[in-house]
């Protein structure tokens, strides 16, 4: 029988949180990723990254930062930084170690033609770069003409960054990446390696082909869905195990849990 520390295990492989040490290889995504890999070392202007969200375009930037941190120049920007001083203020205190209380584009341009004398260009990650205001993406669309700093940046697949891809960014960006939500079979592959790295052998082997199609038609393969919708299955499960214990078997995922859980978690509305 699977014991409290187990489901708390599993239950915490699926926090839902961005981390390069959690990035789990599947092959088309880990094809995705030496894609994105490689377009760096080419002579690129800026990549753009876009999909659904929950399709795993934060990770892959948190894994390009963690691969590429101790050769190359790279930053990255998790958060949006919406106030254009501040934004400009960062990159030159990161990338060229400038410090001032205020710094606006055309400054950052003066900095940038003076300190960027070497070949190694720097590279910037903007994750969830739709945030950014008009004005900011132009900014950042100029100094990728500059070919002085090359940009991957995140968006969300939605009407208006289909907009900005195709009217904003036509002549910039060197390659742009699609993310889709997995395929049932690449689910299950996530679902059952996430379990296995958290040493979760025997909740893994509760797992059935059946489970599967069903977490698979809930969440449509979106990783980030199928991360909340696990950790709510865990724990029902530890709440069973120490109120009810009589009332469930670990022996197999109860599809009824997962649908309680697709409830809880509003995949399906009660």
């Amino acid at each position: 029988m699977i014991d409290k520390s187990t489901l708390t295990n599993s239950k915490n492989a699926f926090l839902d949180v961005v981390d390069a040490n959690d990035y789990v290889k599947i092959d088309r995504i880990s094809e995705i990723y030496l894609s994105l890999k490689d377009s760096i070392s080419k002579p690129l202007k800026m990549i753009l990254l876009y999909g659904k969200p929950g399709t795993g375009k934060s990770m892959l930037l948190n894994k390009l930062h963690y691969d590429l941190k101790d050769e190359r120049k790279v930053y990255l920007y998790k958060t949006p930084i919406l106030d254009e001083n501040e934004f400009f203020k960062l990159l030159a205190q990161d990338i060229f170690n400038f410090k001032s209380d205020t710094l606006n584009y055309t400054q950052f341009i003066k900095i940038v033609d003076k300190n960027n004398t070497d070949d190694e260009v720097p590279i910037v990650l903007l994750d969830e770069a739709q945030l950014y205001s008009d004005k900011q993406m132009e900014q950042i669309r100029l100094l990728s003409d500059t070919r002085k700093i090359k940009f991957v940046i995140t968006l969300h697949k939605t009407q208006q960054e289909d907009i900005i891809a195709k009217e904003h960014f036509q002549t910039r960006i060197w390659e742009s990446i699609i993310l889709d939500n997995a395929k049932k079979i690449e689910l299950k592959t996530y679902i059952q390696k996430k379990l296995l790295k958290a040493d979760c052998v025997d909740s893994a082997n509760m797992i059935t082909d059946k489970n599967i199609s069903l977490i698979h038609k809930l969440t449509n393969g979106n990783y980030r869905d199928t991360n909340k919708l696990l950790y709510t299955v865990f724990e029902i499960y530890l709440h069973y195990l120490e109120y009810k214990p009589k009332k469930v078997t670990t022996k197999f995922l109860s599809s009824k849990i997962i649908e309680m859980s697709a409830i809880q978690t509003g995949l399906i509305d009660a």
